[in-house]
């Protein structure tokens, strides 16, 4: 995972003369869970399929030039290691902040399923 690669990438796509922001996201492992218990780990379990129709699906919003993603799925992760990298990139702030959330939240509920390791 590469989170500087994604946004070269984003750079080199032939619409980059309509980015006015490069938004990023880099989640990471805690250590505790929503409900306050101490965690040592994770695993995240990643549907492809339903990943790549979200990103196509936010992609079509106003403003919106590329949405990249990578998720360390399907091994164990530690403290402090990155979980995903989302880059979205657009015109202007009003476009690009909601298409940030909504696809952050669209990933977390139906293209990742995490399982936590307790201490």
């Amino acid at each position: 995972m590469n989170l500087a690669h994604l946004i070269e990438t984003v750079k080199k796509h032939p619409d980059y003369e309509k980015v006015g922001m490069i938004l990023c996201h880099n989640g990471i492992v805690r250590g505790t869970s929503r409900d306050g218990r101490k965690v040592s780990g994770l695993k995240i379990a990643v549907d492809h399929e339903k990943l790549q129709q979200i990103i196509q699906e936010h992609k079509k919003r106003p403003g919106i030039v590329e949405i990249l993603v990578e998720i360390a799925g399907d091994r164990e992760l530690s403290l402090g290691d990155d979980v995903m990298f989302l880059v979205v990139a657009g015109d202007i702030r009003d476009n690009v902040i909601p298409a940030m959330h909504d696809t952050i939240n669209a990933i977390k509920t139906t293209v990742t399923k995490k399982t936590e390791f307790f201490v």
